[in-house]
């Protein structure tokens, strides 16, 4: 790309140029935030036009068109933040992924954000919470932690599932609908885990309704609807313990005065105490959660097969 990190380009000014034409990035784009280029024309701060910028990219929404990307300050626009720009090119957003450190030109409007050209330039580090997943990086968070009982009325931990791929979701067993559809669609996933993975795999469902979901009701509930239990534990607790988890998941409840119970339908991909993606109900998603399930479960096996 060859923009200087920091420079704004117009009319009046297009910045240094090195030889051929190309503007010079070398080391002082290693520099970021400290170089800036001219602001010609005695534009004002934050005025329409074309800025450089660094940043990492975290997620890339094709169905929208846009990017979300941690970057530095902007020298003359912004500062340091995480956006969304809008990406008008088909091919540039087609060539962004998460974890590229990337060099990239926002064009401003004056009313939008725009992600105009793109020089990869680096990886995100694991160090700052990435993880590879398949053949792309996810950024990740820690999974907070719990200490609940399952089905058999058995103590469970997150540290106790170890390194396994896990896939958490948040359930009742009252529920009227959602859940046991929800339900339903994990069992297929689980059926579809290729028998020489499946102790790399465990299912995690915790009750939203833990005064009605003691350990009896959710073994009952989980055998009618066919989950195998030899890798997917329901979990109950008590009710300030559970509240408090569903909070820290963020995953929210609020109980209606006809007893059901409002909150997401959200599923987590967990490994390793972090959180690696969330997935919400879109109808076309269980391919690449089972897909996500498997690369961590082939990953994990490869790692059991060279251990000592």
């Amino acid at each position: 790309m060859g923009l200087l990190v920091g420079e704004r380009i117009d009319a009046c000014g297009a910045g240094p140029r090195a030889r051929g034409g190309r503007r010079a990035i070398g080391a002082l784009v290693a520099v970021l935030g400290l170089v800036s280029g001219p602001v010609g024309c005695g534009r004002e701060e934050g005025a329409p036009g074309t800025y450089g910028a660094r940043g990492t990219v975290e997620d890339v929404d094709v169905s929208r068109a846009q990017v979300l990307i941690d970057h530095a300050d902007v020298p003359g626009l912004m500062q340091a933040m995480t956006m969304n720009f809008v990406v008008p090119d088909p091919e540039i957003l087609q060539a962004l992924s998460p974890g590229q450190i990337i060099d990239f030109e926002i064009h401003f409007t004056g009313r939008s954000y725009e992600v105009s050209e793109f020089e990869v330039v680096g990886e995100a580090s694991p160090e700052a919470g990435w993880r590879r997943l398949g053949d792309g990086l996810v950024l990740t968070r820690p999974a907070p932690d719990f200490e609940l009982i399952d089905q058999a009325g058995n103590p469970l931990s997150l540290a106790s599932l170890e390194d396994r791929a896990l896939l958490f979701d948040f359930i009742y067993t009252e529920c009227p609908g959602p859940c046991p559809i929800q339900t339903s669609k994990q069992v297929a996933l689980q059926k579809r885990i290729p028998d020489g993975l499946r102790r790399h795999v465990h299912f995690v469902s915790i009750s939203l309704d833990p005064v009605v979901d003691r350990p009896e009701i959710l073994t009952r509930y989980a055998r009618t609807r066919g989950a195998d239990l030899s890798n997917w534990s329901f979990l109950t607790g008590g009710e300030e313990v559970v509240a408090s988890l569903v909070t820290r998941w963020g995953v929210g409840s609020v109980r209606k005065d006809d007893g059901s119970i409002d909150h997401l339908l959200i599923t987590f991909l967990v490994q390793g105490g972090r959180v690696l993606k969330r997935y919400m109900p879109d109808g076309g998603g269980d391919e690449k959660v089972l897909a996500d399930l498997i690369a961590l479960a082939e990953a994990r096996a490869r790692g059991s097969a060279g251990a000592p």
